[in-house]
């Protein structure tokens, strides 16, 4: 079957290449550079099995910028492109999902077009009704970033939010390409599954705020938080998975998608998703306070992006540490390999590491890694497991 995937981002391109082993895939997206890259087999984003797919896989996949050439004859189009939170509007911003969606009806009226992009509920029931058109689904994504083909090759599940014959044949397209042939199929309405994404990332949410707290307890009471946090997860009902502390939750999902499940519940009572929300900023002003009460003249940043692995620092936790310590005067130097830049917001940036720390009184560092450990002594961290 033809698929066209619309943006090229994490989501889109591992969409792309998984659809790509057994169909012919057409990827589109606005930027040449991206489409050039993965026509010449490689990968625009820092992920091993992306990289390792498209370098040495046999896939029926091209690039292309030209969206209305690429849709002719198509079954299914993907669309992957940003969805941003407005935080004037208080929703996501999905005029890039709209416009894609409008060109494609404009060509391929009858054509099933798939909704990947996270969006507020109700999205699709309101694009429908605005558009005229009854060919828009909603599928959620859960991937990693830094580990989106590798969660698309091992999903947990496979949700569509329509109960059809087109819904079903999406989703076997999906389970075909996976390395999980018994992978959890659900079908449910567009609205049950807008939420399912945006109940499932605020409670992935909670869960680092809850650990993040109990992290801030024990700093505060001069306790061991491995001890406590050991102990609190060796109940089976909790568990000892997504529990080590860090700086907040960030990156491109969880930020967006709890203000944005907030948003939704206007009308409707609530104390958790605000206080999720709420934790973030306040883990980043107790932090930031025991950064200041060292007395640093020099702070170092090291490294932007949120994980191992990821070129992404989108909504990073760590800036918002930084930006309290320079709102309070504070110099600070960022080390950062994946900036081509030589200041980030009005703060230098250094590419040579050994330069960087002998600039620098402490080196804030979401996650520890090898490269730190020799000058653990200059290191404020809060990972504990050194994992992500």
């Amino acid at each position: 079957m033809k698929t066209v995937v619309v943006g090229l981002g994490y989501v889109g391109l591992s969409n792309a290449i998984l659809l790509a082993q057994h169909n012919e895939v057409i990827g589109v997206d606005i930027s040449q550079e991206r489409v050039d890259a993965i026509n010449a087999k490689e990968s625009p984003i820092i992920d091993p099995e992306l990289s390792e797919y498209l370098a040495n896989k046999d896939l029926n996949l091209s690039a292309s910028t030209d969206l209305k050439r690429a849709v002719i004859g198509a079954h299914f189009i993907i669309v992957s492109t940003p969805t941003n939170y407005d935080e004037k509007s208080n929703f996501f911003d999905t005029s890039s999902v709209e416009e894609v969606i409008a060109q494609v009806i404009d060509s391929e009226p009858k054509t099933c077009i798939v909704v990947k992009s996270t969006v507020p509920v109700g999205f699709t029931e309101d694009v429908r009704q605005r558009l005229k058109t009854d060919a828009v689904i909603f599928s959620p994504e859960f991937l990693r970033e830094g580990k989106a083909l590798y969660d698309n090759l091992h999903p947990s599940r496979i949700i569509v939010g329509e109960k059809s014959k087109r819904a079903e044949t999406f989703a076997k397209l999906l389970a075909q390409g996976s390395l999980k042939p018994d992978v959890d199929l659900l079908f449910t309405g567009a609205r049950e599954a807008e939420a399912i994404k945006l109940f499932s990332n605020t409670y992935l949410a909670m869960r680092v705020a809850f650990f993040n707290e109990l992290d801030s307890y024990a700093l505060a009471g001069n306790m061991d938080s491995r001890e406590i946090i050991d102990g609190v997860s060796l109940d089976p009902r909790i568990g000892n998975h997504y529990n080590n502390p860090s700086f907040g939750y960030g990156g491109y999902c969880l930020p967006k998608d709890t203000k944005q499940l907030l948003a939704n519940y206007d009308a409707v009572p609530q104390n958790i998703i605000r206080a999720i929300v709420d934790a973030n900023s306040t883990r980043k002003d107790f932090l930031a306070d025991l950064i200041m009460k060292r007395r640093p003249e020099t702070v170092g940043i090291y490294r932007l992006v949120m994980k191992a692995g990821s070129d992404n620092f989108r909504q990073s936790s760590i800036q918002g540490i930084m930006k309290r310590i320079k709102a309070k005067g504070i110099e600070v130097i960022v080390f950062e390999p994946e900036l081509s830049e030589n200041e980030f917001f009005n703060s230098r940036v250094e590419k040579d590491f050994g330069a960087f720390q002998r600039s620098v009184d402490i080196i804030l560092a979401n996650r520890m890694v090898a490269e730190l450990k020799a000058i653990s002594e200059k290191v404020f961290t809060r990972d504990l497991f050194g994992v992500d």
